[in-house]
């Protein structure tokens, strides 16, 4: 009997090269761009794991890049969980991406204990799809607990925050965004598995509903849409 060639000992399914993505035993979310996708663990955003997507400048493109997963997530009947957003999330724009506003709640703490405590009973309420927190500086313990509670959730757990500050060590992915040209770069610093692909140049005009997709300040109609939030808090 012939021994097999190195090509299809190599193409395998239980082999693993380590210039490749690692395997991953929990699905992951579709990004939506198939050209990020390929870069992922699972071709997708990590679910149970913590990702961080920090921005060269706020408003450039970090929060569009989730929205075809908070879609899908929000159509499946999952809750899609904003914690201290920067501005008051633009309900049109949200919704022109596909979100159902009846399945998003927003959450503004005033200190960054009762965000990571809101994040973390988010995750722990095992009824949400995706958390996303806006952070700063934060302490690596109170870091551990958010991602233990990630590993049990079933649910992406996103932290955004601004180049300036230090990244966040226990992350399974991190992302750094820009922009040039009139596209957003996407660089993945950190990956599971692998070492670090070449950036991706994501084209967002397509993905945005005809809505600008970023976080604008206050209006009449976001206005009721903080109030009826608000109340979502209360009564969950």
């Amino acid at each position: 009997m012939a021994a097999p060639s190195l090509d299809a000992v190599l193409n395998h399914s239980a082999i693993w090269r380590g210039n490749d993505c690692a395997r991953v035993a929990v699905p992951s979310v579709p990004t939506g761009f198939a050209e990020l996708d390929m870069l992922l663990p699972g071709a997708g955003w990590p679910a149970e794991a913590l990702t961080e997507i920090y921005a060269e400048r706020p408003g450039i493109g970090e929060l569009q890049i989730v929205m075809p997963a908070a879609a899908r997530l929000t159509q499946a009947e999952r809750w899609l969980v904003m914690i201290a957003p920067p501005h008051i999330p633009y309900a049109p724009a949200l919704l022109g991406h596909g979100v159902r506003l009846s399945r998003l709640m927003l959450i503004r703490p005033e200190t960054v204990e009762a965000q990571l405590w809101a994040g973390e009973q988010a995750l722990r309420s095992g009824s949400c799809g995706a958390v996303a927190l806006w952070l700063n500086r934060v302490q690596e313990r109170a870091l551990r607990r958010l991602q233990l509670a990630a590993e049990r959730s079933g649910a992406l757990a996103m932290l955004f925050h601004t180049a300036r500050t230090p990244p966040f060590s226990s992350v399974a992915l991190r992302l750094h965004v820009s922009k040039a040209n009139g596209r957003v770069i996407v660089r993945i610093l950190k990956r599971r598995g692998g070492g670090i692909p070449a950036p991706v140049a994501l084209d967002l005009h397509g993905v945005t509903g005809g809505q600008p997709a970023t976080l604008h300040q206050s209006a009449p109609l976001q206005a009721r849409f903080l109030q009826a939030a608000h109340r979502s808090v209360k009564n969950a």
